[in-house]
């Protein structure tokens, strides 16, 4: 079983178009998605998914969807938080906050607050996120934190405990629907050995049955992490 899944959720635009639907209905059907994963992932026992929400590239998209895009994240920090809560699951939000509105941000607070001593699933939501800059907060992090050291002493334990989910087992897996093939600036520091698996399944349409063909994929997989495969099964 992969401990932590991260999740590239694409294809809400396209699944609106093909029923002649406005753009902002397939987002919201995208939500009911989100639901049947950390339902399931819970019930798999799967310890952290992580879900590309809203990248730091999406506020170039048109301003009604972004706006669209932002009142479904406020609904959903109103009106789903408690339901995380009483199944134990804690909320993290990864990415930049300070783009979003203060109420928004208000909520985040409260969220995560609220659910930060839940022991089952960890659910963490990629918003405005980019692995570039998540990077990039990592060095700047390390710097502040040991001003006395040179660049030259940097080292990749240094920003591996920088970057965002620091304290989380790195991705096993990445799932991304929709039929695109590419990792889109998704933590690229975090993914350097993960499992990808990608389907033509377009997000609303993902369910409880895709996550088990995206795990049963991970799993006749060998990861040697840079090893041999006699090296591997010896260990």
């Amino acid at each position: 079983m992969p401990k932590h899944i991260a999740i590239i959720m694409d294809g809400n635009g396209r699944w609106a178009k093909k029923r002649f639907l406005p753009r902002f209905i397939g987002h919201q059907k995208g939500l009911n998605a989100v639901k049947r994963v950390i339902t399931h992932c819970a019930k798999r026992n799967v310890e952290a998914i992580t879900l590309f929400a809203f990248s730091t590239e999406n506020w170039r998209r048109p301003p009604e969807e972004v706006n669209k895009l932002m009142s479904i994240f406020l609904t959903a920090l109103q009106k789903e938080v408690k339901k995380l809560h009483s199944n134990n699951v804690q909320l993290r939000i990864i990415g930049l906050r300070s783009a979003f509105s203060e109420e928004i941000q208000a909520h985040i607070a409260k969220a995560e607050a609220l659910t930060h001593d839940n022991t089952g699933l960890v659910l963490n939501i990629a918003a405005n996120y980019g692995g570039q800059m998540d990077v990039v907060e990592a060095v700047k992090a390390w710097q502040m934190e040991n001003p006395e050291k040179s660049v030259q002493e940097l080292t990749v334990d240094d920003i591996s405990r920088h970057v965002a989910n620091a304290d989380l087992p790195l991705p096993d897996l990445l799932i991304r629907t929709g039929g695109e093939q590419r990792i889109s600036n998704f933590l690229i520091w975090q993914m350097a050995y993960s499992e990808l698996y990608f389907t033509d399944t377009l997000w609303p349409d993902f369910g409880a049955d895709d996550i088990d063909a995206a795990i049963d994929s991970y799993a006749a997989r060998e990861r040697r992490f840079g090893k041999t495969s006699e090296q591997v099964r010896k260990c």
